[in-house]
């Protein structure tokens, strides 16, 4: 092959070699698997430092429903006992609530290793028992935890209404006064008008429920005492949908 031969063949190659896009991998707008539900996941990165200090909101959502249910409730909350009792010291439920596919806790941790290890225990013993008591077998949670520390009185005072009184933001029809009995309402000793003790009204007919609720008391100053200052809960309180808690 002569020189001039070479020449023309180097050209002719490089003149093939077309420039395309990056289309397949890589970040990019709409990609990675989309989730069943419509719903954005919570993202796959770090959680933040954690403050013992601080209570958090945590959210589980669930592949199964419902989860509000006077069958299935009586064992969530054997679970959720089980958890806050594993090392109360270090991992507490100071309070929960439960729809029809997702559970909203309220907790205190003595730091970051001990929230993640507790809401853990939490998430695999709902998932146990509400698995076999039904004969159930599969995915049972939807995505990773959400939460959200509460750093001031007014957070945690939102937060507490948020998660007792969310019924009323999923329920079609109009819910009354009274406390939703698929929550630790009837152990919450902040509802206004009542003393710690008093027989409150239930949301509902299902009474029977109650005596199956067991959560821990706060420790930290914002959950026992610094969330009362911006005032306690009224009964009849609502959600707004879709407020997020300052």
């Amino acid at each position: 092959m002569t020189l001039s031969t070479r020449g023309r063949r180097s050209a002719t190659l490089r003149q093939q070699q077309l420039p395309f896009g990056n289309t397949w991998g890589g970040q990019r707008p709409g990609a990675g698997r989309k989730p069943a539900s419509g719903r954005k996941g919570v993202p796959h990165r770090a959680r933040p430092a954690h403050s013992a200090a601080h209570p958090v909101h945590v959210t589980l959502r669930s592949t199964f429903r419902p989860l509000r249910s006077q069958h299935v409730f009586p064992t969530l909350c054997l679970a959720i006992k089980g958890a806050t009792e594993r090392e109360a010291s270090r991992f507490r439920i100071l309070h929960f609530s439960v729809q029809r596919d997702h559970v909203h806790l309220i907790v205190e941790a003595s730091d970051k290793r001990a929230l993640s290890s507790g809401i853990r225990s939490v998430a695999i013993r709902i998932a146990l028992c509400v698995n076999e008591l039904l004969r159930r077998r599969g995915r049972f949670w939807a995505d990773r935890w959400h939460g959200r520390d509460l750093a001031s009185p007014r957070q945690v005072r939102n937060a507490f209404s948020y998660v007792l009184t969310n019924f009323r933001k999923h329920e079609k029809s109009g819910v009354g006064h009274g406390v939703d009995p698929f929550s630790s309402g009837s152990r919450f000793d902040g509802w206004r008008d009542f003393s710690p003790g008093e027989r409150l009204p239930r949301a509902g007919p299902y009474g029977s429920l109650v005596s199956h609720v067991v959560v821990s008391r706060a420790k930290t100053w914002l959950g026992l005492v610094g969330w009362r200052r911006v005032g306690l809960i009224r009964l009849d309180e609502a959600p707004a949908r879709g407020r997020v808690v300052r």
